[in-house]
């Protein structure tokens, strides 16, 4: 099946935010898991923590920027889609959200961003 254009720069942008979590030592535990609830980018190891990590790309900031576009009702999603994760694990491990925003060619990385 064809990717749109929105869809291969979503993908570019996912390669780029692994890339650089994983030059910081992250680890790669499973990408694009999708459930009901709703879909997490990304979801790694750092250290004893699960990271579950939203990847938001933006040509610039003319709108609020990357950061910005991750509204209440997709941060509800995300926690969903994080406890559905979860269920798979008889002892939880500790948890965090993190954002990748890449804004540009800017790419930062917002540690913790949400509390479940």
């Amino acid at each position: 099946m064809p990717q749109t254009e929105q869809q291969r720069l979503g993908r570019l942008g996912e390669d780029r935010a692994l890339a650089h979590l994983s030059a910081a030592g992250l680890v790669l535990v499973e990408r694009n898991f999708l459930c009901k609830a709703g879909e997490i980018d990304l979801i790694m190891r750092h250290g004893e923590h699960l990271v579950f990590v939203e990847v938001r790309r933006r040509a610039g900031s003319r709108y609020g920027g990357a950061a910005a576009s991750v509204t209440p009702a997709k941060q509800r999603r995300l926690i969903h889609a994080a406890q559905f994760y979860l269920q798979r694990y008889r002892s939880l491990p500790p948890c965090r959200f993190d954002l990748v925003a890449i804004d540009g060619e800017k790419l930062s990385w917002i540690q913790n961003t949400l509390e479940m």
